[in-house]
């Protein structure tokens, strides 16, 4: 783990307009930059040929950066392939769901390839040899927003069956677990596995994305291995987990399982992208961030997040420093901003980094600078800052694939909304109200550490995760669980009991019937003050009571009465239930109400004042304090402490002036 808190830019010397590297390091010690991060974007640099290997540019930057006082992480430079090696090996290419791809774009490979595999691993050692040695290389990153890029090769699905024969054994047994009699499409014999691209059967399909997210955890791991043979023990492995993207970082990464594939890394990383200037909410820091700690359960690095970033996000005054505060408050131990300088040519010039293209010192230098001079004062108090978050939100790459599968729409239609957005429709409403929350996999079985587990459409789910969860309830547990939860098994096969599968005792409730709400359908409530009109959207399931208390119904022609959100005592804990989505005001409303029945307090401050709270390495809780709004603000609702870094006392509920984009730290 790093000894202070990072903050940094990726440096790209080969993309500069002219030689000034010794400028470039001059800048960024004066901005207070410690950190750069190297070499990921630049295979035909380092191997402008077959074979040929020039590390000059590097180790010139690498010198620099030492004189300076510099850190620097190095990138793995495989996520980009040099022309050659595509003219070498035409096949090498990868071959999709879509068809072949072409060469030109990043990450358009087949990662099986043996091929890719040896000139992969041979710059890799290249470069190894190259840099290792330098002290000021901290740390390496394995490659760049690693995915399976669709490869669907003959290779890879040749990989497949063998994955297939691994896990069911014999043909039969993946018939009857994949449901394959349907439309005539089992097989009597391995090798009578067809191509997966043509199949209309979710449950295989399903299988085979599974096993694409494997691959990237097993490449990962692969370059790992070759990378432990020249580090250094002080130096660290990283990565930089993306997630699902809407022109900014969303939602959980489809192609990724992130939980499997952090065993190749020391130190989680991650790339968080987000609207900014009057959009920006800091939605997306909270969220990340709760991703990005749940991967190795510890504090993690920013590796890219933007600076001035791409058209229309241009930040206002203090909105660096806003977004830089809040990624630590999350349990970040370092924030990097994509990029030192702007690109003057190719696919991302528009896409602004620190410096404008004039490359010169600007507004958002400037930003920089005192963001990077408060960061040394605050190292010492916000370095590993712990987090305590009492409610857990599980997230499930199965149960995405499902819903990718069998969405929230009519047959042959396009759904509005995905996992993700139902993921973050309860996240979010949870952040609004100031609720932190962890984010753990389906992999957990032990959620006694939280005071309420969170299930957001938990899909596919096996036996064994459900029965977890039902124990869990039953032993003084609380659990919100949503729509379309215990549906089916692992494999995407729809249980044929009562459902929410072994979870209708536990909630009170069960349904075999549900739709999309029709325009006009809203919720209604005669115990919780809803806004006053909340409309249900997208999905709505008709339960019916097996002890469960209502909370709220349906108001509709047909359906009305309905219940669509219910609470059941179960053993020694409670279980509540949504039937339905709907606004997310008549979300917050609706669990302002709930949560603290279910043991979680909810504080009185609200979106756009948003708190983050810590506990640092001395022991001392630390509080921040965010207006993620244009407008000033006073805040009243506070404990006695220190502001940091004025060393400013300041009394219980004392009120103090927030500003707009404001951002303030307080050590109890």
């Amino acid at each position: 783990m790093p000894e202070k808190l990072l903050y940094g830019a990726a440096y790209y010397a080969e993309y500069m307009p002219e030689d000034r590297i010794e400028t470039d390091m001059r800048m960024l010690r004066e901005a207070h930059f410690d950190l750069i991060r190297v070499a990921e974007s630049a295979w035909s640099t380092w191997e402008p040929r077959d074979g040929e290997f020039d590390f000059s540019l590097l180790r010139r930057v690498l010198d620099a950066a030492q004189a300076h006082g510099i850190s620097v992480i190095v990138g793995t430079p495989t996520y980009a392939i040099p022309p050659w090696l595509a003219k070498k090996y035409p096949d090498v290419l990868s071959d999709t769901h879509a068809g072949p791809c072409r060469y030109g774009p990043r990450q358009n490979f087949d990662v099986t390839h043996p091929g890719y595999r040896f000139h992969a691993e041979r710059v890799i050692r290249k470069l190894m040899e190259a840099v290792r040695d330098y002290p000021c290389v901290i740390g390496f990153q394995l490659d760049n927003e690693t995915k399976p890029y669709d490869t669907c090769s003959a290779r890879a699905q040749a990989l497949f069956k063998d994955w297939l024969q691994e896990r069911f054994g014999t043909a039969e047994t993946l018939n009857g677990e994949m449901g394959l009699a349907y439309w005539s499409n089992s097989i009597a014999d391995w090798d009578d596995l067809p191509d997966v691209r043509g199949t209309i059967n979710g449950s295989l399909g399903a299988e085979y994305q599974a096993f694409q997210r494997h691959l990237v955890t097993e490449f990962l791991l692969w370059q790992r291995s070759i990378v432990d043979e020249y580090r250094r023990p002080d130096q660290f492995v990283t990565h930089n987990f993306d997630y699902e993207w809407r022109g900014w970082s969303f939602g959980l990464q489809p192609e990724v399982d992130q939980f499997d594939a952090a065993a190749a890394v020391d130190i989680a990383g991650c790339d968080i992208y987000h609207p900014g200037e009057s959009a920006l909410t800091g939605a997306e820091i909270a969220f990340g961030g709760a991703v990005a700690r749940g991967l190795k359960k510890d504090n993690y690095l920013v590796l890219e997040t933007q600076a001035q970033g791409t058209f229309g996000r241009l930040p206002y005054p203090g909105q660096l420093r806003l977004q830089t505060l809040s990624h630590i408050a999350s349990g970040a131990d370092g924030v990097e901003y994509w990029h030192w300088h702007s690109i003057h040519n190719a696919a991302e010039s528009y896409w602004k980094g620190v410096l404008s293209h004039d490359m010169a010192p600007n507004e958002t230098y400037r930003e920089c600078a005192a963001i990077g001079a408060e960061l040394q004062e605050l190292s010492s108090h916000l370095l590993h800052l712990k987090k305590r978050a009492r409610v857990a939100v599980l997230v499930s790459s199965r149960s995405q694939t499902g819903l990718r599968w069998f969405p929230a729409a009519p047959m042959g239609q396009t759904p509005e909304k995905n996992y993700s957005d139902f993921l973050r429709w309860l996240c979010d409403s949870l952040y609004r109200l100031n609720v932190e929350y962890d984010i753990v996999s389906d992999g957990s079985r032990d959620f006694s550490a939280y005071d309420l587990l969170v299930l957001p459409c938990l899909y596919a789910a096996p036996e064994d995760l459900l029965r977890a969860v039902d124990g869990y309830v039953r032993g003084g547990g609380h659990l919100l669980a949503t729509f379309r939860t215990g549906f089916a098994d692992e494999y995407l096969k729809i249980y044929h009991d009562a459902q929410p599968h072994l979870l209708t005792d536990c909630l009170g409730l069960t349904y075999d019937r549900f739709t999309q709400p029709e325009p006009g359908t809203e919720l209604s409530s005669d115990v919780i003050p809803l806004p006053a009109r909340v409309s249900v959207t997208d999905w709505m399931e008709l339960v019916e009571l097996r002890g469960a208390q209502t909370l709220c119904v349906y108001r509709h022609p047909v359906w009305g009465g309905v219940p669509a959100v219910t609470v059941n005592a179960y053993g020694a804990g409670q279980a509540a239930y949504l039937a339905a989505c709907f606004d997310p005001d008549g979300l917050d409303a609706v669990l302002e109400a709930l949560l603290p029945r279910m043991g979680v307090a909810v504080p009185k401050e609200r979106f756009p004042l948003v708190i983050r709270q810590g506990v640092n390495t001395a022991g001392r809780n630390i509080t921040f304090f965010f207006n993620y709004s244009g407008q000033a603000m006073t805040v009243g609702a506070h404990p006695a402490g220190t502001f940091l870094p004025e060393n400013e006392p300041v009394g219980e509920n004392a009120p103090f002036p927030l500003p707009p984009w404001g951002a303030r730290v307080l050590e109890q």
